[in-house]
């Protein structure tokens, strides 16, 4: 339910920070609430009080980690494929709003139709735009302009961008002239976890991804069928609301003892064993920027095959090998690999070295932290500059209310 969150008040205050956008913290869904699982406690940490809005039924503490000093609001919205995002950050903003935080950090350019709200109360906003929504396969011409117009509030009222690559960047320099901070997601290194039951390290294929069209999911299903003759193909995913691709993996893990489906993975440490052990990972990824799974896959190691677009080769450079979008290619690439072991040894190491200096949690929360902290500095400074306006205010009425009696 809904709660009372009181504003900060007086000169010596801790700097708040309201993260709208999310499912919740913490929450295992997808690449925006791996970065808040992240980012909450690092703020709380350096002296942030942080409070992240949520929907009902979505956060539950699978690893124990959840910070006890990270607040948490959840507030209603319609629980719809088209409407999710919409409604719950309309009312986690109208919340926001009501007890006035230093800054908004704010998950999602679909919420950009509430940035009004936050600027009429003088809440400065940090807006990860996330990635071209309004070109995916998934939505219809309606939803798809829905999105255009948030991009365009969002590139008209957000106070500063963040990109999570620098090709998402160019995109919003050369369609909406906007700059902002390119700051990506990051990944954990891990020491060697148990080989996944049923399974031999090194000897099957694995993906990972939300059932939808442009994470290439029906192309690599078509690709497993002939995989399946000659390793285990192991899918970790789902839609979220049932749909046409996710009835043909439940048949095909039916009705071929080779192919196995695990739904959607929360546990980390059953999903990072299953990256470690992979012996080709294949992201299919081709919308967003900086994906998390591919950067988690790379720090835990796994020899890549990535659909071939711009921002997997930014993300990967050498580590990885790339495929077009089509069944036989997908096929073809990802045999190659797994007949090459010592391909893959190589593409392993260069994943995680690159992981490590390129894409650390680390780097990414101070890279927040920074962007926050500017922006709430000057949310503060206007405070005291209207604290003080008041103060001088108050006291020339009174000083000619002196004068007059």
């Amino acid at each position: 339910m809904s709660k009372t969150i009181e504003g900060p008040s007086g000169p010596e205050r801790i700097k708040s920070v309201a993260i709208i956008g999310t499912r919740g913290y913490p929450s295992y869904y997808g690449g925006f609430e791996t970065a808040v699982r992240r980012l909450a406690p690092y703020l709380v940490e350096r002296g942030w009080r942080v409070v992240v809005y949520g929907r009902p039924g979505t956060t539950k503490d699978h690893d124990g980690g959840r910070h006890p000093e990270v607040d948490t609001v959840v507030t209603p919205g319609l629980e719809t494929k088209a409407l999710s995002t919409l409604s719950f950050g309309l009312t986690a903003s109208l919340h926001a709003a009501s007890w006035k935080p230093d800054v908004a950090l704010v998950m999602n350019h679909a919420n950009g139709y509430w940035l009004p709200i936050l600027r009429a109360r003088g809440i400065p906003s940090l807006v990860n735009v996330d990635g071209l929504e309004w070109e995916r396969e998934k939505w219809g011409p309606v939803a798809k302009g829905v999105f255009r117009t948030g991009a365009r509030f969002t590139a008209r009222w957000g106070t500063r961008l963040v990109y999570d690559a620098q090709a998402i960047a160019d995109r919003w320099e050369q369609d909406f002239e906007r700059f902002g901070d390119v700051i990506p997601y990051g990944g954990d290194p891990s020491s060697p976890l148990p080989v996944p039951e049923g399974l031999e390290s090194g000897q099957y294929v694995l993906v990972v991804a939300r059932f939808v069209p442009e994470n290439t999911i029906s192309e690599f299903l078509e690709a497993a069928e002939g995989l399946a003759k000659r390793w285990p193909v192991v899918i970790v995913g789902s839609s979220g609301y049932g749909g046409e691709i996710e009835e043909r993996v439940e048949e095909l893990a039916r009705t071929n003892e080779r192919v196995s489906w695990l739904g959607h993975v929360n546990d980390d440490r059953r999903l990072f064993a299953l990256w470690q052990h992979a012996g080709v990972y294949f992201h299919g990824h081709s919308v967003g920027g900086t994906n998390p799974a591919l950067v988690q896959a790379m720090a835990l190691g796994a020899p890549i095959v990535a659909r071939d677009t711009v921002f997997n080769r930014e993300v990967l450079a050498t580590a990885g090998e790339f495929a077009l979008p089509r069944s036989e290619a997908i096929e073809a690439a990802i045999w190659r690999l797994m007949e090459d072991q010592p391909r893959r040894r190589e593409l392993s190491a260069a994943a995680k070295s690159r992981a490590t200096e390129d894409y650390s949690w680390e780097s990414v929360c101070d890279a927040y932290e920074r962007s926050l902290t500017r922006l709430a500095e000057r949310s503060t400074q206007r405070v005291l500059v209207d604290e003080h306006a008041q103060h001088s205010m108050e006291q020339m009425t009174a000083e000619r209310s002196g004068a007059l009696s």
